[in-house]
């Protein structure tokens, strides 16, 4: 995928259309980077950019208003891939998991990833072949992440410990 989800619109900041945008990147601060942003799939060039108590400001060329800046409510502000800020070894982006199989260590098809949820530990939701499964993802839990084949292999023991469902 070449864009990646990074914000969400939470309301106009004032009258000259600027808007509060809720990060979907670890900090408010990794947004700094994109220069071009896309809302709707119509790209939007970025004229300011700031921080404030955790949340990022931005203002875009062609919102020149609040009642521009008003329609975007709620809408996800998307950024070009190569745009982001390199990831530390380890960390992937949510959308490079999804859609991963997750083996254990025997190679045993545990499930695919069908989605992330953002907490103190991450939790993936499997689709397994009895339904579906939560899965908190604590560290030690993961052994390898292969992105290009979709692949990741969790530890056993740590498995077990955290999900609830008949290993045979």
């Amino acid at each position: 995928m070449d864009r990646l989800v990074i914000g969400q619109i939470l309301k106009p900041q004032g009258i000259r259309g600027e808007l509060k945008v809720k990060p979907l990147t670890d900090t408010a601060e990794d947004m700094r980077n994109f220069k071009v942003v896309f809302i709707d799939d119509i790209e939007y060039k970025v004229l300011s950019f700031r921080v404030g108590a955790g949340e990022a400001y931005l203002g875009l060329r062609g919102i020149a208003d609040r009642n521009a800046a008003e329609r975007m409510r709620g809408k996800y502000v998307e950024g070009r891939r190569e745009d982001a800020a390199p990831l530390p070894e380890g960390v992937y982006y949510i959308v490079d998991i999804i859609g991963c199989t997750l083996y254990n260590e025997d190679g045993k098809k545990l499930g695919v990833v069908q989605d992330v949820t953002q907490a103190a530990t991450d939790i993936y939701t499997l689709q397994t072949e009895k339904g579906e499964l939560l899965i908190p993802v604590p560290k030690g839990l993961i052994l390898d992440v292969d992105i290009e084949e979709k692949k990741i292999t969790v530890d056993n023991k740590r498995f077990l410990e955290v999900s609830v469902c008949d290993e045979e």
